[in-house]
């Protein structure tokens, strides 16, 4: 099979792709991508500024929005403020390796920014995303584990752990989110997809030993870790409950292929106990529409 690159995705004219984290890193690369092939994109941002500079870059259509998924005041406030639906959501955004702390609403800050957020952003915008779901997780997730203490109340934190967690619970939740559409009679799909090792800036400011050994080996440009987000927001022939990663060795880089996650993520009782524990600290059901 020839390797699939940017310049396979099909035109998008006429598509409107909303991107969370879109103002650096492989959020910024996707958006570069996915406007130079005729979408639209929503850059949904934190920080304005910073995406309205990204956009100045970008060849084609764009419209910043801010969006802030560590507080979810900011995400209801999102979710009302847009306007027609979307044709894909990339859940992109997310923070890795940060030192112990809390968002806005008093939950880890890995598990509350990579997870409650996003479940919440997509449970809000419901039957306004028309054709799929794509939630980014990390090749590390096999190091994550799911219990009841998912906001590092009662252990030791450990920030690459909890990152892991994060990622693993990406995962059981992109996994769950197809079981429930498809269960809803929904043509919505949900994706999942990991960039490898890509050299992003939060891989670039972790310098730690510890880091290191988790992210040994060279990383890809964020051009080519995109590639796996591309490839699964786009392609036709994309199947929901699927991860799409690279096809090098240990899924670090390479070009997107369909690859195979832990059977911890495969765990179709520990993703219902997650969905349940999201749906109770947010106050959000998960699956609207």
């Amino acid at each position: 099979m020839t390797a699939w690159t940017a310049a396979d995705m099909p035109d998008q004219r006429g598509r409107t792709v909303l991107v969370t984290g879109a103002s650096s890193g492989l959020g910024a690369e996707v958006t570069r991508e996915l406007a130079a092939a005729g979408a639209t994109v929503i850059m949904a941002c934190r920080d304005a500024a910073k995406a309205r500079a990204v956009a100045g870059t970008v060849r084609g259509e764009t419209e910043v929005r801010v969006l802030d998924l560590a507080d979810l005041a900011s995400v209801r406030a999102f979710a009302d403020g847009l306007p027609a639906p979307v044709d894909v959501l990339i859940n992109n955004a997310g923070v890795m390796a940060v030192p112990e702390g809390r968002t806005a609403d008093g939950f880890e800050r890995h598990i509350g920014t990579n997870h409650l957020g996003p479940f919440v952003l997509t449970a809000l915008l419901g039957d306004r995303v028309r054709d799929r779901v794509v939630t980014v997780t990390s090749g590390l997730h096999v190091l994550g584990r799911i219990g009841d203490d998912l906001n590092w109340e009662r252990r030791r934190y450990r920030r690459w752990l909890a990152y892991a967690q994060s990622k693993l619970a990406n995962l059981l939740f992109a996994y769950e989110l197809q079981r429930r559409l498809a269960a809803a009679g929904r043509a919505t799909v949900s994706v999942a997809a990991h960039p490898g090792l890509a050299a992003t800036e939060g891989q670039r400011r972790d310098r730690s030993l510890q880091g290191r050994i988790l992210a040994g080996g060279r990383a890809q440009s964020p051009r080519m870790g995109a590639l796996p987000i591309l490839y699964a927001a786009t392609a036709p022939s994309v199947a929901g409950g699927t991860c799409i990663g690279p096809d090098g060795f240990l899924q670090r880089n390479g070009h997107p292929v369909v690859v195979r996650t832990s059977a911890r993520s495969r765990d179709g009782a520990l993703a219902g106990r997650l969905w349940s524990r999201s749906a109770d600290l947010t106050g959000v059901s998960g699956l609207r529409g």
